[in-house]
């Protein structure tokens, strides 16, 4: 297919007739990226395991004989272990909201795009796939020659190979997400009775397609022009934010050498001009051209060149995690750290301890037990037998807790009122019952003026008189 271009016709041209061809966008190019070892590919490969561990175990995990975390979207109900979280629960999913994004944006402060770097799925994926990829197909100059030779049975068998694999870990992806809203094991049997529904169906391959074309085939594409936090992210950095720089005052001028001559002496910095920092590096960028909004902080080109340092015999850190002030002023890390503390990080600390401790309280101290009260908007109200006056509520009553429960119901606020119909219900565990109640004053009417009085509905459990809700409403009399 021909590249998009654009013709660009400078003054100078205007009278001579040239134009040049500029392209609208750089055609990409493709990155092998080269294995590495190292304390920060350590940490990334901990935290694949950590995720995927939680992630494709999480699923199965069962709870009182049913599926440990469970997101019932039909049903309106979501389980976490022991917790039952409803509709009304709404504040919580909130309070989630704001945590996560508290939390991006002090590891952004502190040190720049960790999340990205060792946490974010199209980084634990890429990896993953990069993985089977090496298994398969070689090491990087192996990859390249494999891609840059004519077709052969070996390189047919090895992509084939390679993207059956890629295809099957997509689908299991894919599966396991669906998972989490439909019970995985009866998601299993029909998967495997191949009786899913379409939109069990739809999504298990929707998710299968984005994991597959994400990690297997877009990689690097994604961070660089679909995620919007690559574009963002200066706004969270500053001088004391710890990003990966390289040392230019210590690498430069860079140039290549034999491992037993005096370099300074030739006037040469400790970079040997090898390479390895981009060859390992998932974008492809040059960490030596300076900070760079494709860079995800992944500290793959840490790893490469303190490598290349202990082979020459160097010290390390000539790629580092560092801060713009301690380059420039050359702080040491002691000093450096202090500042990295800086009262804009302290402050997102409290916040987000605060939120965290907050949400814990509340959580512990969650009552498992919801009540809504409705008007039955067609009968205001009524007199009814015996000169009473009759207004009609429609209550829901939800039980939180996984077992049946016995309630008792209660209203107060007028004087001899009460119910009409039965006083105790039982609801079902982890389920809710709209109960039809009516409420009756005994008062003649003359007794009463027309108006609205506030009432209070109580709904109490018999096994636990802690476990109660009250909800305010109102009694009209005509």
């Amino acid at each position: 297919m021909a590249q998009p271009s654009l013709k660009v016709i400078t003054k100078e041209q205007q009278g001579s007739g040239e134009s040049v061809e500029q392209a609208l966008y750089e055609v990409r190019r493709k990155i092998y990226p080269r294995a590495v070892r190292g304390w920060f590919a350590a940490w990334r490969w901990a935290l694949v395991w950590a995720t995927q561990l939680l992630f494709y175990g999480g699923a199965w995990l069962t709870w009182n004989g049913r599926q440990a975390v469970l997101f019932e979207i039909a049903q309106r109900k979501f389980y976490i272990f022991g917790l039952v979280f409803w509709p009304q629960d709404i504040i919580y999913l909130t309070v989630l909201l704001v945590i996560a994004a508290l939390s991006l944006f002090l590891f952004t402060a502190i040190a720049g795009r960790l999340w990205c770097g060792y946490a974010c799925p199209q980084t634990v994926y890429t990896e993953i796939f990069l993985w089977v990829e090496k298994l398969i197909e070689g090491d990087r100059a192996k990859r390249i020659r494999l891609d840059r030779s004519g077709l052969s049975l070996e390189k047919f068998l090895r992509k084939g190979a390679k993207h059956a694999v890629w295809i099957a870990l997509a689908l299991w992806t894919g599966f396991t997400f669906v998972g989490y809203f439909t019970p995985i094991r009866a998601l299993w049997h029909d998967v495997w009775s191949a009786s899913t529904g379409p939109w069990a169906t739809f999504w298990i391959l929707f998710y299968g397609f984005a994991t597959y074309g994400n990690a297997g085939w877009m990689r690097e594409q994604v961070c660089k022009y679909m995620c919007p936090y690559a574009r963002f992210q200066s706004a969270m950095f500053d001088r004391d934010t710890l990003i990966i720089t390289y040392d230019p005052e210590r690498g430069e001028p860079r140039g290549p050498r034999a491992r037993n001559i005096d370099y300074r002496a030739k006037g040469l910095g400790d970079c040997v001009d090898c390479g390895v920092c981009v060859q390992v590096c998932p974008t492809g960028i040059d960490i030596r051209n300076g900070l760079q909004y494709e860079c995800i902080g992944c500290a793959a080109c840490i790893d490469g060149c303190n490598q290349v340092m202990d082979k020459m015999g160097y010290s390390r850190g000539l790629i580092r995690y560092s801060t713009e002030h301690a380059m420039e002023n050359k702080l040491g890390r002691a000093e450096m750290f202090r500042r990295v503390f800086r009262p804009r990080s302290l402050i997102y600390i409290a916040i987000l301890v605060g939120i965290v401790v907050a949400a814990g309280v509340s959580l512990a101290l969650r009552v498992p037990l919801k009540l809504d009260v409705i008007r039955d908007r067609a009968a205001i109200a009524r007199e009814v037998a015996g000169g009473e006056i009759e207004n009609v509520y429609r209550l829901q009553i939800i039980n939180t807790t996984e077992k049946a429960r016995r309630f008792e119901i209660s209203v107060s606020g007028l004087h001899d009122i009460h119910l009409a119909g039965p006083a105790e219900v039982e609801v079902g565990a982890a389920s809710s019952l709209v109960e039809p109640l009516k409420a009756r004053v005994h008062a003649e009417r003359e007794h009463l003026t027309p108006g609205t009085y506030r009432i209070e509905f109580e709904v109490r459990a018999l096994d636990d008189k802690r476990v109660k809700a009250e909800e305010k409403s109102v009694f009209i009399v005509r």
